[in-house]
């Protein structure tokens, strides 16, 4: 029966997953129906207009009947990612969930190298040109006693090696999930190649990553409808 449903699941056409999206999007943006359908009228006056303007109406009305399908379509991808994000917003390790889709040019970790089993914060380590970040998972105030913790495990392990800190959540003094790969990509970058290696390398021969993570939290199986997002 498990198979059964995993072949209908593998059959599903490519309309059904952009539905399946649509539907994630709508709930968190209640006029996306409204949103889309003035994207597609824009392109219809923009690039007929232009056509009556340039005496050219036929070639320039083709146009606008394949591109505004295409540019709601766009736009419907990005709302469901968007969407998608807000859902996980909240949920412990939904910072690993989108920072594991980034993994080209840094060393990263699933697992938290701090953790407060209380409150389920959590400091996400990674190692890339920019040096060390701690990505943390908890209010500002309280998250802070993770961050130096690790700041000075960092200072021991690679003393040259630069630390930034980017703490996510809702707050004002925290970054939206939304934005954690833009926020990581805006780090300056410190290292080469090679220097990033030889840091990983060095974290890994002292295991400091050993910590227990309670029972019953498994945040790293969530991850965005990507599928849905792309519309196939």
């Amino acid at each position: 029966m498990a198979k059964d449903k995993k072949d209908a699941q593998g059959k599903r056409r490519w309309y059904q997953l952009v539905g399946d999206g649509y539907r994630i999007a709508s709930k968190t943006y209640p006029k996306l129906p409204w949103i889309l359908l003035g994207i597609f009228v824009a392109t219809l006056v923009v690039f007929i207009g232009a056509g009556l303007l340039l005496d050219n109406w036929i070639l320039w009305t083709v146009s606008a009947v394949v591109l505004a399908p295409m540019f709601a379509m766009v736009a419907l991808t990005r709302f469901i990612e968007s969407a998608s994000y807000r859902q996980m917003e909240g949920i412990p390790g939904a910072a690993s969930a989108v920072i594991g889709r980034i993994r080209r040019g840094w060393t990263f970790q699933e697992e938290p190298v701090r953790f407060n089993a209380r409150h389920q914060d959590m400091v996400f380590r990674l190692i890339g040109k920019p040096g060390v970040v701690l990505v943390t998972e908890g209010p500002v105030n309280r998250v802070r006693k993770l961050v130096e913790e690790e700041r000075k495990q960092a200072n021991r392990i690679a003393p040259n090696v630069p630390v930034h800190v980017i703490n996510v959540g809702t707050d004002d003094d925290q970054v939206r999930l939304a934005k954690l790969t833009k926020q990581l990509k805006k780090l300056p970058k410190k290292l080469n190649n090679n220097e990033v290696s030889i840091v990983a390398k060095r974290y890994e021969s002292i295991k400091t990553n050993a910590l227990p993570v309670p029972k019953g939290i498994d945040p790293y199986k969530v991850r965005p409808d990507r599928k849905a997002a792309r519309g196939r």
